[in-house]
C-alpha cells in the first residue's frame, strides 16, 4: 500500500453556542492575542486581530461550558456539564492533556486561576457543593467555596497577593473569601436578583458584581467593602450578564439583556458610551471581553461584535458563521475564487434576507451560478450566488418534504421528496412521479442531463431516462448491498458512485451499461456523504464512524484515511475545491479544509 499524505490546512471555526438568558463566559489570553469560547463539545481559540485564524480543542466527551487561560498563557482549563475539568497545553498543536479532575458533580459555569497559575477555582451546579478550589497539579483542595444555597454562576480571584476570591450566585448573593486556603468571610447582599458575574480589576484594587436586577456594584478588592455602584438608578434597563475590566483598571464594559453594551468610567460611576446592538431578540448581549484595545461582545445570535468607541451604533466588525451543527456543504468557483457554502438552520450571514425556516438537508450549485438547497421546511430554494441574497421568487414549494436535490445542464434539477420524485426545469416543476413502489432516498442527474438515478431504501438504484420534460422508468435497476445513503456521478459522467447502510462504496461504469467497476470497503459504521474529486479518478466518503476515506476508482486498496476529522462528531458534508483540497463539515459546526496528495 502506498502511504499517501493528508494535512489539515484550515479550520473555519464555529460561533459560540448561546442560550437565551444564560451568560456566555469568554476567556482571554494574558498576552491579549487570543480569545476563547465554547460550542457543543468544542473549545474554540480565535486570534483577536484576525478571527479567521482559529484552532479547536475537541477532547471533551460532553458539552463544554467555559474555558480560561492560565495567567502564564501555557495552559487552558476547560469545564464541562458533568463537572469535569481538563487542563491542557496551548503551546503545541496537539494540546496534550496535563491534568483532569471532577471537582463538582454538575455543570461548571466559571473558572478562575491564581496569578501564579498554581491554583484553580471552579463554580457551577452540583449536588453536594457548588464550587471548589484546588491545586492545578494535584487536584488537592486549597479551601472551601461555601456560603451559597443555589447554583454559583461566577467566580474570580484577585490577581495579586493577598489573594481574595469572590463569587456570584442564583441565591441573589455574592460571597467574599480570603486565602489561601480560601475561607468564607462574608455575604454580599446588595443585589435583589441572580448575580451573574463577578470580576476583579487587573490591578486588584476593585471588584465588580453584576446582576439580573440591572445593577453593577463596585467593591474594594482587598477588604470586600462596597465602594459604589454604576449609573444613576440602575446600570442597565435589563439584566446584566457579563462585565470585563479595561487593562488599566479604570473602566469596564457591561453586556445586558437590554440589547446594549455600556462602557463605564468606574471612578465617576458614569457611562462614557452606550453601544446599541439592535432591536431583535437575537441582539441580547450575553457576554463581553476587553482585550488590549479590543472590546468584544457576544449576541444571543452567537455573533461576536467588535465595538467601536467612536461609533457606538456600528461595530467595527461582526464575526458570523455557524453556531448550530452543519448538515451539508457545497463549493462553487467564480472567476478563479472558490466559495464554500454550508447549510444550517434559519438565518444565514452571507445571504441577506430570509433563509430556510428549518434545517437545510442538501445543497448543490448549478452551472448558471445558483445555489439550490432543499430543506425540512418543504421547499427548494434557488439562490443567485452573485447577488448573495435569498429572494422570494426563487422558492419552489414541494408537496412533500424534500430529502435530496441534484442539478444538471439546461436548468434541470431533480428533487427526491418523501413519497415523490420531482423533475424541475428552470425552477418550475415539470414532472412528478408518485407510487413508484420503493422509498426513494437520494437522486442525481447525469451531467449530460439524459439520465436520473434514484437510490432507494430497498438497496437498489433505479434508473430513469429524462425525455423532454418527463422521467421514464427504463426498468433498469442496480443492486446495492443495503439502503442507499448517498450517491453521485463523477463530473465527466463516466462513473456513478453509491454508498449504502451496509458500509459498502460501489462504483458503476456508465458507458458499460452500469456494470460494477469496483467495491470499496473501510467504513465501520454507515457512510453518509460522498463527493467526487474534480479529477474523476478519486472520490471521498464520510461516515458515522467519524472517518473520511479518499478512494482511487481503479484501485480499491489505494485509499487515504482521514481519521477523527471532526473528533467525536461524524462528517456531515464533503466537497472538493480542487483535486488536492477537500472540505469537510460536521455537527461540531466547523468547516475544515484538507490538502490531499497522492
Amino acid at each position: 500500500l502506498r502511504m499517501t499524505h493528508k494535512a489539515l490546512k484550515q479550520v473555519f471555526a464555529s460561533l459560540p453556542q448561546m442560550e437565551r438568558g444564560v451568560a456566555k463566559v469568554l476567556g482571554g489570553d494574558p498576552k491579549g492575542n487570543n480569545f476563547l469560547y465554547t460550542n457543543g463539545k468544542t473549545v474554540i481559540i480565535r486570534n483577536i486581530e484576525n478571527p479567521a485564524i482559529g484552532d479547536i480543542y475537541t477532547e471533551h466527551a460532553h458539552q463544554v461550558n467555559v474555558a480560561k487561560y492560565s495567567p502564564s498563557g501555557f495552559y487552558i482549563a476547560s469545564g464541562d456539564i458533568t463537572g469535569k475539568i481538563r487542563i491542557w497545553d496551548t503551546t503545541q498543536k496537539e494540546h496534550l492533556l496535563k491534568y483532569e479532575y471532577t471537582p463538582i458533580s454538575g455543570k461548571i459555569k466559571d473558572i478562575a486561576w491564581t496569578e501564579d497559575s498554581k491554583r484553580i477555582a471552579i463554580v457551577g451546579e452540583g449536588r453536594e457543593k457548588f464550587g471548589a478550589v484546588f491545586l492545578w497539579d494535584s487536584g488537592s483542595s486549597v479551601g472551601e467555596i461555601s456560603g451559597h444555597s443555589k447554583v454559583i454562576n461566577s467566580v474570580d480571584i484577585r490577581q495579586k497577593r493577598p489573594y481574595r476570591l469572590a463569587t456570584g450566585s442564583d441565591d441573589t448573593c455574592g460571597s467574599f473569601y480570603e486565602g489561601p486556603p480560601f475561607k468564607f468571610k462574608f455575604t454580599i447582599r446588595d443585589h435583589s436578583q441572580f448575580v451573574n458575574c463577578v470580576r476583579f480589576s487587573p490591578d486588584g484594587a476593585r471588584f465588580a458584581t453584576a446582576g439580573a436586577d440591572g445593577m453593577i456594584f463596585i467593591f474594594d478588592g482587598a477588604t470586600g467593602e462596597r465602594v459604589g455602584s454604576l449609573g444613576e438608578d440602575k446600570a442597565h434597563k435589563g439584566g446584566i450578564y457579563a462585565v470585563s475590566w479595561s487593562p488599566d483598571s479604570s473602566q469596564l464594559i457591561s453586556a445586558s439583556g437590554d440589547k446594549t453594551v455600556k462602557l463605564w468610567d468606574v471612578g465617576a460611576g458614569t457611562a462614557v458610551t452606550t453601544f446599541n446592538m439592535g432591536s431583535d431578540v437575537s441582539d441580547l448581549q450575553l457576554g463581553c471581553l476587553w482585550q488590549k484595545d479590543h472590546l468584544l461582545s457576544i449576541s444571543l445570535s452567537g455573533y461576536i461584535n467588535y465595538l467601536d468607541k467612536n461609533n457606538p451604533d456600528r461595530p467595527i466588525r461582526t464575526v458570523k458563521g455557524h453556531s448550530k451543527s452543519i448538515q451539508c456543504l457545497t463549493v462553487h468557483k467564480n472567476e478563479g475564487q472558490t466559495y464554500i457554502y454550508s447549510g444550517k438552520t434559519g438565518e444565514n450571514d452571507c445571504f441577506s434576507g430570509k433563509g430556510h425556516s428549518n434545517q437545510v438537508s442538501k445543497m448543490v450549485t448549478t452551472d448558471a451560478g445558483e445555489l439550490v438547497t432543499c430543506s425540512m421546511d418543504d421547499t427548494l430554494r434557488y439562490t443567485n450566488i452573485g447577488k448573495k441574497e435569498y429572494s422570494a421568487s426563487d422558492v419552489v414549494k414541494m408537496d412533500f418534504q424534500p430529502k435530496s436535490v441534484s442539478a444538471a445542464v439546461g436548468g434541470l434539477s431533480l428533487a427526491v421528496c418523501i413519497g415523490q420524485i420531482v423533475l424541475l426545469k428552470d425552477k418550475k416543476k415539470v414532472f412528478t412521479l408518485d407510487n413508484f413502489g420503493y422509498e426513494a432516498e437520494v437522486g442525481v442527474i447525469h451531467p449530460g442531463g439524459t439520465t436520473a438515478a434514484v437510490g432507494g431504501a430497498d438497496g437498489k438504484v433505479h434508473l430513469y431516462s429524462i425525455q423532454g420534460n418527463t422521467l421514464k422508468d427504463e426498468g433498469q435497476t442496480l443492486d446495492g448491498d443495503g439502503p442507499i445513503t448517498d450517491m453521485a456521478y463523477s463530473n465527466d459522467g463516466a462513473y456513478l458512485a453509491t454508498i449504502d447502510e451496509k458500509k459498502v462504496a460501489r462504483v458503476y461504469s456508465v458507458a458499460d451499461s452500469y456494470s460494477v467497476k469496483n467495491d470499496f470497503y473501510g467504513h465501520h459504521a454507515k457512510p453518509v456523504s460522498l463527493a467526487w474529486s474534480p479529477d474523476n479518478e478519486h472520490f471521498a466518503t464520510g461516515g458515522m464512524d467519524m472517518m473520511v476515506y479518499v478512494w482511487t476508482v481503479s484501485d480499491p486498496d489505494q485509499r487515504i484515511k482521514l481519521p477523527d476529522c471532526h473528533r467525536l462528531h461524524h462528517v456531515s458534508g464533503l466537497a472538493w475545491i480542487n483535486e488536492h483540497t477537500l472540505v469537510t463539515t460536521s455537527h461540531d459546526a466547523s468547516v475544515k479544509q484538507w490538502t490531499i496528495t497522492y
